[in-house]
């Protein structure tokens, strides 16, 4: 019976997949795998595994966890292409006892004054500026996560996403998904187990277009939009670490992240259909876990130059963190674009902790 089960599963899974990958697109929501926290962005978004304070909302939730003080507060900002897009995250954690803890995140990432010229031409043909107008496109979302240890070495967390997406007042959508998390610790060895959109997201797209805009579009080409849904299709990623001591005052880890994609062919490693894997690896060297230096290397992919040759391609990242009196400022030097234009951008994230007292 047990059997049966599996393959009924894994048969409508090759079937909802192959479904989806044709009606759906390849990159949806995809501000929310940036990355949150200079800590993780300097590591190559590799802290599935080591996370343990506040931001796991976003990377894992069972490390929660690891929170020691009655409220945790994290902030991020950081800006893409000379400041043309924002990025920003803000979120708190709390403990509510040695076993389980929750937190609150959210997310936007925005293009701010962005000119609309529909309105650029009157009706008689003249071009008049001051018609024109200026809007947002932003994608915003809110995630509620929580972390249970259900025995020594192994704890469960979950988070909830409500999605909220706009362009002007021409577009918007809602959307809503789940994620799942599972931890192992075995020594000075940690697994983590983290699946994104685990039963796919789902996104409501409406549009309000004036008859002006319908009639621009028109003229120019453009396909009209049509109100529908968007699917985001699941990512599981693996992760081990592994952390040392070196004499009395250094620590080093390291973890190795693997996604596992579902949404057909991507430019990563290994290239498969449906599922493709893209490895990432990040270390940290501490000192009296005061002072932190960070790198990593992600983002392989392989480019096909003028001449027609590939190559492999990859994406270093550094950054160091300062932790005093439960307050960790954190600095990354990373980029969120193609390994091959090298866009990088400064990031600055915070966590601090509010009535610091280790549960025990």
């Amino acid at each position: 019976m047990i059997k049966l089960l599996i393959i009924t599963f894994i048969l409508f899974l090759s079937s909802f997949l192959s479904f989806a990958q044709d009606n759906t697109p390849k990159y949806s929501n995809e501000f929310l795998n940036i990355g949150v926290g200079a800590r993780a962005l300097a590591m190559s978004n590799s802290a599935i595994v080591s996370t343990n304070d506040v931001t796991s909302g976003y990377w894992n939730p069972t490390g929660l966890l690891g929170v020691e003080s009655d409220l945790q507060f994290g902030l991020m900002h950081s800006e893409y292409f000379a400041g043309i897009a924002k990025y920003d995250y803000g979120a708190v954690a709390k403990r509510l006892d040695s076993t389980s803890a929750v937190s609150f995140s959210v997310i936007r990432f925005g293009v701010d004054d962005i000119p609309n010229t529909t309105e650029l031409i009157d009706n008689q043909g003249n071009i008049d500026y001051n018609r024109i107008s200026y809007f947002s496109a932003s994608d915003l979302a809110f995630v509620f996560s929580y972390a249970k240890r259900i025995r020594t070495h192994l704890s469960l967390g979950g988070s909830a996403k409500i999605i909220n997406r706009k362009v002007g007042d021409f577009a918007k959508s809602w959307g809503f998904g789940i994620d799942f998390s599972l931890a192992y610790q075995k020594d000075k060895w940690k697994f983590a187990v983290m699946g994104r959109d685990i039963t796919s997201t789902f996104n409501a797209w409406s549009y309000t277009l004036s008859d002006r805009t319908i009639e621009v579009f028109t003229q120019t080409g453009n396909e009209i939009p049509q109100n529908g849904l968007e699917i985001t299709l699941p990512r599981i990623i693996l992760g081990v670490a592994r952390s040392f001591e070196i004499g009395e005052d250094f620590t080093f880890l390291s973890e190795l992240n693997t996604d596992v994609t579902t949404d057909g062919k991507r430019n990563v490693l290994v290239v498969g259909n449906p599922f493709s894997l893209d490895p990432h690896i990040g270390f940290e060297l501490g000192y009296k876990n005061i002072v932190f230096v960070r790198g990593g290397v992600g983002n392989v992919q392989r480019i096909t130059k003028i001449n027609g040759n590939e190559v492999l391609t990859i994406q270093p990242n550094i950054g160091i963190g300062i932790r005093i009196k439960g307050i960790d400022i954190d600095y990354a030097l990373t980029d969120i674009g193609d390994a091959s234009t090298a866009l990088y951008s400064n990031v600055f994230s915070f966590r601090f902790n509010l009535n610091p007292k280790k549960t025990e």
